[in-house]
């Protein structure tokens, strides 16, 4: 099984619904919290090529992008097969 990252905050109604399509296909989650964490948030803006919005996800290490981008994967058929990759 994949290991995937999610970078969240918990008023973030996007990260809701990212982590509800992670768990609907059957991914074990790590959720970071960046909300009142600085170092947090900067080691996301980091891996993340700078971007600051959340959520941000990491799939095996690669950054895949944010709700927006992972629906686009999942109706593109290319999700499933990247969470069923091993670590």
């Amino acid at each position: 099984m994949a290991q995937v990252e999610i970078y969240t905050t918990m008023l973030c109604p996007y990260c809701w619904r990212a982590k509800q399509l992670l768990e609907e296909r059957g991914a074990q989650v790590k959720e970071v919290d960046v909300m009142a964490d600085g170092k947090l948030r900067a080691e996301m803006r980091e891996r993340a090529g700078g971007r600051t919005s959340v959520p941000q996800i990491f799939i095996n290490g690669q950054h895949v992008g944010g709700c927006d981008e992972l629906y686009a994967l999942d109706r593109a058929g290319k999700l499933e097969p990247m969470l069923a990759e091993a670590s």
